[in-house]
């Protein structure tokens, strides 16, 4: 049996209604490159029936389908690490469970790769998502355009694919907290980008909340860039400076003038603002801290409860 050459990997959280034909559409995709391939469902803790027909799947493709089932939900980035820590294939594309990234493209992430690229992201032509995600996904995009020095065109897309050093650096890193675009662009030597079709989610609603996409964003900012401390350490040299300066003002004027009353509630204003720097500098000297503690702990990153797969490798398919 040949090694696999492409590794699909797909995170599944409560996704029942799209994993039949997602893996009817992806099957036939995949036998049309003729290229011996494997594709890897983490089932990261979903509450409906996606392990059930995972095993369903599994059953009526054996060689092709691996399943690695948590016993919780881990995260998305999680999911997918602990299937680069499987992957078989030498180059490896990750894929949404949501069918809004169709699997028609990956060929065109392929092609990028054989021409040399150890990266590709894909970026979305025309998103068909609800405008609040489109305009938080802009927000997020320009924020870490501006803290950090990873460039990526759509970070929110994860169709990509990765040639297998890549996927063993990363792997490899341990870290229990990451955003696996930006740590592979952090390695590459020649990354590229693709534009992809996107379709409308046709079932299940989307699993990424306001509160997800704040704290991936956290993630990213506090992972890979030290740009949001050194920001508050400057605004804070010039909140000194500017308090500095009040004192000097305020005194003088005690000196002149007198004793007053005027000027209270300014001073509570000033006061209040002060103290909610403060708090805000706290809070991100809190994500550093909160990083290392997750690093230092040592506490595994995830658990899986079972692995399905077969000891035969995949055959290669003819192009049909």
């Amino acid at each position: 049996m040949p090694q696999p050459y492409l590794s699909v990997v797909i995170p599944v959280f409560n996704e029942a209604e799209n994993l039949r034909t997602l893996c009817s559409r992806l099957i036939s995709v995949l036998d049309w490159t003729g290229r011996p391939y494997e594709i890897i469902f983490i089932n990261d803790g979903s509450r409906d029936d996606s392990f059930e027909i995972l095993r369903e799947l599994h059953q009526r493709y054996p060689r092709e389908v691996r399943i690695i089932d948590f016993n919780g939900n881990f995260g998305q980035h999680m999911a997918i690490m602990a299937a680069f820590e499987r992957v078989r294939g030498e180059i490896v594309v990750t894929l949404d469970a949501d069918l809004q990234n169709p699997p028609e493209e990956i060929p065109k992430l392929i092609t990028a790769i054989e021409s040399g690229h150890d990266v590709v992201g894909g970026y979305r032509k025309q998103r068909r998502d609800h405008p609040f995600r489109r305009f938080a996904s802009h927000m997020v995009n320009f924020i870490r355009e501006r803290t950090t020095h990873i460039h990526m065109r759509d970070q929110g897309c994860m169709l990509r694919a990765y040639r297998r050093h890549i996927v063993d650096t990363m792997a490899a890193s341990g870290e229990n907290s990451t955003f696996i675009p930006a740590l592979a662009l952090s390695y590459a030597t020649n990354p590229t980008e693709v534009e992809v079709e996107h379709a409308a989610r046709v079932a299940g609603d989307s699993k990424y909340r306001l509160y997800d996409l704040i704290r991936l964003n956290f993630d990213l900012m506090t992972g890979f860039s030290l740009v949001p401390l050194q920001l508050f350490t400057l605004f804070g040299m010039v909140v000194a400076a500017m308090s500095g300066l009040l004192v000097a003002y305020l005194v003088l004027r005690r000196l002149i003038i007198g004793p007053e009353v005027e000027g209270v509630f300014t001073l509570f204003a000033i006061l209040y603002f002060l103290v909610g720097v403060g708090i805000f500098g706290l809070g991100i000297a809190g994500e550093y801290i909160g990083r290392i503690y997750l690093e230092v702990r040592h506490r595994p990153r995830f658990v899986i409860r079972e692995v399905i797969e077969t000891s035969e490798l995949p055959q290669a398919v003819g192009n049909g």
